[in-house]
C-alpha cells in the first residue's frame, strides 16, 4: 500500500486542516482495508474537533459531499488532466509537453463534432484492461456511469444524458453545481462560528474563500474554452 502526501512547515503539516484527514484515512485503511469513508470521517471528526452531534454530523457531511462538489468544477463526467505543468489551475489548452499524453488536449480531444478520449474497442480498445463484466459495461456507451462518460467515450455535443440535458448542458450544470456546492461548503463552516476554537475556524474559513475563488475560475475558463468548439453559448450562470 503507498500514499502520495504533501507535508510542509505548517504546524498543521498540510497547510489545511482537512487535508490531514487524508493521512489519518491512509492509516487506518493501512490497518483495516473494509472501513468505509464515512467511518473513517466519522472518527477523525470526533478526534479532531467535537462530539457534540450536530456539529459532528455536519462537519462529516461536509467532508463527504467535498470530493463530488471538487470533481464538478474541476474534471465531471470523466474529463481529465485539464491542468498545465503545476498541476493546479485550470489550463485546458495546454499542448505543449515532453509527452503527447502529459497535456490537456490529449486527453479531451474537444472539436466541433465533440468531446473525450474513446477508449473502446472501436478506440484505442483499452476498456479491455478491465475484466468482465465491468469492460462490457464501460465499452456500451448507454450503460456506461455518466460519471466516467468522457473517459472511455467520444460524445457529439448534443449527445442526450440521463436527466434530458444535451452533454454540453449537463456539463455545464455540472460545473455550476460545483461552484455552487463550494460556496455551500464556505456557508456551512461559517454557521459553524463559535463551535469551533477561533484559530481553527478562520484558517479553515481562509482555505474555504480560496476554494470558492478557485471553483469559480474553474467554472468559467473552462466552459468558455470549450463553447469555442461546441459553438454554444454559456448559460447565465447563478453566481
Amino acid at each position: 500500500m503507498a500514499g502520495v502526501v504533501n507535508p510542509g512547515t505548517d504546524i498543521n503539516w498540510c497547510g489545511h486542516h482537512f487535508s490531514q484527514a487524508n493521512w489519518y484515512a491512509f492509516g487506518r485503511l493501512a490497518w483495516n482495508p473494509e472501513l468505509s469513508a464515512v467511518e473513517i470521517a466519522e472518527e477523525w471528526v470526533r478526534m479532531t474537533f467535537t462530539n457534540k452531534p450536530e456539529i459532528f454530523s455536519t462537519i462529516c457531511r461536509m467532508m463527504l459531499d467535498s470530493y463530488e462538489i471538487f470533481v464538478n468544477y474541476t474534471m465531471p463526467l470523466g474529463l481529465h488532466h485539464l491542468i498545465g505543468g503545476d498541476h493546479y489551475a485550470p489550463m485546458p489548452w495546454n499542448d505543449r509537453a515532453p509527452r503527447e499524453d502529459w497535456t490537456a488536449t490529449y486527453y479531451h480531444r474537444a472539436s466541433e463534432d465533440g468531446i473525450g478520449f474513446d477508449r473502446t474497442r472501436n478506440g484505442s480498445g483499452a476498456v479491455d484492461q478491465y475484466f468482465p463484466p465491468l469492460n462490457e459495461i464501460f465499452n456500451d456507451i448507454n450503460r456506461c456511469p455518466e460519471k466516467y462518460l468522457l473517459w472511455f467515450h467520444r460524445c457529439a455535443w448534443d449527445h442526450r444524458m440521463k436527466s434530458g440535458r444535451t452533454l454540453w448542458e449537463e456539463l455545464c450544470a455540472k460545473y455550476d453545481e460545483g461552484v455552487k456546492g463550494a460556496i455551500m461548503l464556505q456557508k456551512t463552516w461559517a454557521s459553524l462560528a463559535g463551535e469551533i476554537d477561533p484559530r481553527r475556524h478562520t484558517e479553515v474559513a481562509q482555505r474555504l474563500v480560496i476554494q470558492v475563488n478557485d471553483a469559480k475560475k474553474w467554472r468559467n475558463q473552462i466552459l468558455e474554452y470549450f463553447s469555442r468548439f461546441s459553438k454554444r453559448a454559456v448559460p447565465p450562470l447563478d453566481v
